[in-house]
């Protein structure tokens, strides 16, 4: 029987890993610039971490969540999103001891069972940071300027961001009220997930994508929110216009989970079918309070590695290439050829990017590896060559071919 991988799932080979380690690099480059600092999680929690903070009305929780019972009868889940997870280890950790905010990012799979499609997967990758311990707008708008120069520096163009408010628990009561008042008329010309959702989770049903051409004339949130919230979205608006980072307001803008409280956000960009959102992020004043941690706010996002690399495949954006070898060993003789063993390792740990042939082929196979590898140089060694301590190196570019004594190679092909 042939073995495949699962559904939704993917194997990066080596012609992709180069784009994806360039990715992370710039992630954590960017964090490092912001002053991010590296959390690393389990990749599988308790599932009440995600019952109680992501929320059981979601559709994660409902139907999404990869969770089963231990040998020793834990109820576990592989980790759906990232913020929930951090969110645990902060409380648990105690990292809120510190005089300053914390401020921690991660990157890594995330797993849910839907559909796959464009830009959809069962295991994919986020990169998502989390600043806890301030309530200050200002801190939104970094969040929200550290996504956009993620995108911006990889190269995607036209990236726009959404924002809303969804206030506070409060200004959400009372606009569920109002929202209901408008749904009920026709709740029965509704699709089956906006009528399990008008009892439970009403504010999602401004997420649906069959319904949306009824909802025209809905009220909106903004015209429900109290002075502090006002206050608080006015001046995250602020810091993003003094930034010059484009944004639109979307008052149905509500994220799929629960615990976001004001600044609610997406990202958005063209280029992977119907699917536009390609991250996005809030902030949620009550969730380390729910996961068991002190009354701490917090703010982050989520960002979604596969989309990114739909989108700049899309827009025809090419993420540097994989970095050319240095140099490709050739040896011509027994001697010679046991001799690149020592050679190899010396110039690599001079930091030079080396390889040579391991299956016997002749040299002219080996040099057409050399071409395909981009090889900057190719080091041939015969036993005569050896017995002189000499090696004789070749200029792919020009084809020159110049005789360089063993002890001085790495410096050769250094400073040529």
């Amino acid at each position: 029987m042939k073995i495949q991988k699962p559904t939704g799932t993917q194997d990066i080979l080596p012609s992709d890993v180069e784009k994806w380690q360039l990715m992370e690099n710039k992630a954590r480059e960017l964090c490092r610039r912001y002053h991010y600092k590296e959390i690393r999680t389990p990749i599988f929690e308790h599932t009440e971490l995600f019952v109680r903070g992501v929320g059981e009305t979601t559709d994660i929780v409902e139907k999404e969540m990869y969770s089963f019972v231990t040998r020793g009868d834990d109820q576990v889940t592989l980790r759906p999103e990232g913020t929930a997870g951090v969110v645990r280890a902060y409380a648990e950790n105690k990292l809120y001891g510190e005089p300053d905010i914390a401020k921690l990012y991660y990157i890594g799979p995330m797993f849910r069972y839907e559909r796959p499609q464009a830009g959809r997967y069962r295991q994919f990758h986020q990169f998502g940071i989390e600043a806890f311990g301030s309530t200050d707008p200002g801190i939104d708008a970094e969040v929200i300027a550290l996504g956009y120069a993620f995108y911006r520096e990889l190269g995607l163009r036209d990236v726009t961001v959404e924002i809303n408010s969804v206030g506070t628990p409060e200004v959400r009561a009372a606009y569920r009220a109002q929202l209901q008042d408008f749904l009920r008329p026709m709740l029965g010309e509704l699709c089956k997930d906006c009528q399990s959702r008008f009892d439970r989770n009403p504010l999602r049903i401004l997420d649906c994508k069959v319904d949306q051409h009824r909802f025209e004339g809905a009220p909106s949130i903004l015209d429900a929110l109290d002075e502090e919230c006002s206050t608080h979205f006015a001046k995250v608006r602020e810091h993003l216009t003094a930034m010059d980072i484009p944004f639109r307001i979307n008052p149905r803008l509500v994220r799929g989970l629960d615990y976001y409280t004001h600044t609610a956000f997406e990202y958005k960009a063209a280029g992977i079918g119907a699917i536009d959102t390609i991250g996005g992020g809030g902030r949620y004043n009550g969730l380390v309070g729910q996961v068991g941690g002190p009354d701490q706010p917090g703010v982050g996002l989520g960002l979604g590695l596969e989309r990114v690399l739909l989108v700049l495949a899309a827009q025809g954006v090419e993420l540097p290439a994989e970095k050319p070898l240095d140099v490709y060993l050739i040896g011509l003789g027994e001697a010679a050829d046991s001799a690149l063993a020592r050679i190899a390792y010396d110039l690599r740990g001079a930091g030079l990017l080396v390889d040579k042939d391991y299956t016997g082929r002749k040299m002219k196979a080996q040099m057409k590896s050399a071409d395909r590898f981009r090889a900057k140089f190719v080091a041939i060694l015969g036993d005569d060559e050896l017995a002189q301590g000499t090696i004789t190196v070749k200029t792919m570019a020009t084809g020159e071919q110049t005789p360089v004594p063993l002890s001085g190679l790495a410096e050769y092909l250094k400073t040529h």
